[in-house]
């Protein structure tokens, strides 16, 4: 019997070089951090608690530091988790006041026709951000909600332009997603310009179509019931682009999600951040941006590719 089975990636991947696959594979935990781009910071924080208390308290000293400069603090926020409850709780335990925070969260879910979701739908991400952030913050520290925003179907043309009247974002903080997404600029909305880069990195907010790995990693969150129902999820989205990236001060992203030995962000992390730059992977845009990527140790670990070796057969008791 032969011990190797050759097969080429499936049709739909959108980052299907096999050398350049075998190659990122194959990047040990304790290489993970070493890059040649100085401006590209990569770093392993093994405790996940420590991991999900770096992370808020990255947001907070950002809105601190600037509260004591005197300057406004521009912030691009991901799609919402239970864990702004905490970044909430800290401002108001610390007293500091928002009100020179501007933020404009990444990405809205849309339909078939391109509406987005509206405030009071549970499955959107104005809904949850609101719930689990915006609101938890005392009134009086709690930034204006004029300068609260999401992108909609009414501002998607122009809302990459509302963050450029502002400066930039200050920071911008995400995470990658499975199949390689920033925001929900999916893959395959850079297959024209995989030979310019440049021309990328000017693409900015619109309406698009989720790809279908988007939906599946989508359908195993709170917000779609955790059930693994692709259908319960929206097949469009308004987005944020590359452009918005490239005109941030910093890039934060912050890979974390893991349920037991299984994360589907251990290769994408390692494809993005060590594979070539291009709109196939638009998360590999970090390398070559003043950008700074965070690892939880379950992501850090290495790839593991043997099948069956861990199964556990079922026991049947004797008769």
């Amino acid at each position: 019997m032969p011990k190797n089975f050759d097969f080429e990636p499936a049709e739909f991947l959108p980052f299907k070089d096999k050398k350049t696959i075998e190659r990122v594979r194959k990047i040990k935990k304790k290489d993970i951090c070493k890059h040649p781009n100085k401006n590209f910071k990569i770093r392993v924080i093994e405790d996940q608690t420590a991991f999900v208390f770096a992370w808020a308290l990255h947001i907070v000293g950002g809105i601190k530091k600037a509260l004591e400069e005197g300057k406004r603090h521009v912030i691009i926020l991901p799609a919402p988790n239970p864990q702004y409850a905490l970044v909430a709780e800290i401002i108001n335990q610390l007293n500091i006041p928002c009100k020179h925070v501007h933020t404009f969260n990444m990405d809205e879910y849309a339909d078939e026709d391109g509406n987005t979701a509206p405030k009071d739908w549970k499955g959107g991400f104005q809904y949850w951000m609101w719930h689990d952030f915006f609101n938890r913050i005392k009134p009086e520290l709690r930034m204006p909600e004029k300068q609260i925003h999401f992108p909609s179907t009414k501002n998607v043309n122009y809302y990459s332009k509302m963050i450029e009247d502002l400066g930039g974002a200050d920071i911008c903080y995400g995470g990658i997603g499975w199949c390689g997404h920033i925001a929900f600029f999916e893959p395959h909305l850079g297959i024209e310009y995989v030979d310019d880069i440049e021309g990328y990195l000017e693409l900015g907010s619109r309406i698009v179509d989720l790809h279908p790995i988007t939906l599946c990693q989508n359908s195993l969150f709170a917000d779609a019931g955790c059930s693994g129902d692709i259908a319960s999820c929206p097949p469009k989205a308004a987005t944020i682009g590359p452009r918005d990236l490239k005109n941030s001060k910093l890039v934060s992203f912050w890979n974390g999600f893991a349920y037991g030995d299984v994360s589907w962000q251990r290769f994408i992390s390692r494809l993005a951040a060590h594979g070539p730059v291009t709109p196939l992977v638009p998360a590999s845009i970090l390398q070559i941006l003043n950008s700074e990527l965070t690892l939880s140790g379950s992501v850090a670990e290495d790839c593991k590719t043997e099948t069956g070796e861990r199964r556990v057969p079922i026991e049947f008791p004797e008769e």
